[in-house]
């Protein structure tokens, strides 16, 4: 296929993630105020949009608590910096197994929710985007399963869409793709779909070029799409989603090294990848070039 490049690219920064990571770096922020300052530096620094899940501020679990999301939103707003807000809507789907010889009841760490639960905090809050994981997955974990049904996907979609937020889909695997597609046809997404590309997470679509190239092959036209993975393999991903005709994801919830034996910050993860996209010959986009793109409102601060 001919090399489509995007040359106007917008650059989402993941900050904190729901990952296990808060003890392997301190620049991981927990408390609202730690998140919102994260993602305002990398908005300084060339992020158009933050997605932000919330942690409990002592323990740095992750965490589906309103007042920690209203937090972070005032406070991203309140600041001189604009940014396109995007928050999780992942939590609330997680099944953790009682093991092969007894699955039933499910262990510690199950969360499952309602859908209204699951996007009570994106009513509250009316960020621009909110994430809609599209499909039921395997992690790493031997007895964890991210789980969302297709009854939850268009309950939750629906809510969004009623709601006036964007939902980015986030694609982990080739078959989450084909079920946004159907949301698309089925009336529950709008056309104009945003979706993340997901890859490298175990065991979802594996990283390589072969499995993103399918996936970026089956993203409809009309739609935009961004990409991103993990680890060592982050920086690597924003070029390539560049030249694949995408924009990019960074970010700690993704990756916490900046160099071998170098922890990185927001920030500076952002910046590296500013450099890469300008060194491709394309421009980063900042977030009123994003919500004309994506046809978003900016929202003004919650009125409290």
């Amino acid at each position: 296929m001919p090399l489509q490049m995007n040359r106007d690219v917008f650059i989402t920064c993941a900050v904190t993630g729901s990952g296990s990571t808060q003890d392997r770096s301190p620049h991981v922020p927990r408390s609202p105020k730690e998140i919102a300052d994260s993602a305002i530096a990398a908005a300084k620094a060339g992020a158009a949009v933050v997605h932000c899940h919330v942690r409990d501020p002592e323990t740095g679990t992750p965490s589906r608590n309103l007042a920690y999301f209203r937090e972070v939103t005032d406070r991203i707003r309140d600041s001189a910096v604009d940014v396109v807000l995007n928050l999780t809507a992942g939590m609330g789907g997680d099944i953790v197994f009682g093991g092969v010889d007894k699955p039933l009841p499910p262990a510690a760490g199950t969360d499952m929710a309602s859908a209204e639960e699951r996007v009570a905090h994106v009513a509250e809050c009316l960020p621009e985007i909110c994430t809609l994981d599209c499909g039921t997955m395997n992690f790493a974990e031997a007895d964890y399963v991210m789980t969302n049904t297709p009854g939850m996907l268009q309950a939750m979609g629906k809510m969004m869409t009623d709601l006036g937020v964007k939902p980015e889909i986030e694609a982990f695997d080739t078959g989450h793709l084909w079920y946004a597609k159907q949301l698309v046809k089925d009336g529950i997404l709008e056309p104009n779909a945003l979706v993340q590309l997901c890859m490298g997470v175990p065991w979802g679509a594996p990283d390589d070029l072969n499995t993103f190239m399918a996936m970026v092959n089956n993203v409809p036209d009309e739609w935009t799409f961004s990409a991103f993975s993990l680890g060592r393999n982050q920086m690597p991903y924003v070029a390539a989603s560049i030249l694949a005709g995408g924009n990019v994801r960074v970010g700690l919830e993704d990756n916490l090294m900046l160099d071998k034996g170098v922890l990185a910050t927001n920030e500076q993860l952002v910046e590296r990848a500013v450099g890469i996209i300008e060194n491709l010959g394309a421009r980063v986009i900042g977030p009123a070039e994003v919500r004309e793109k994506l046809g978003l409102t900016k929202r003004a601060p919650v009125a409290g």
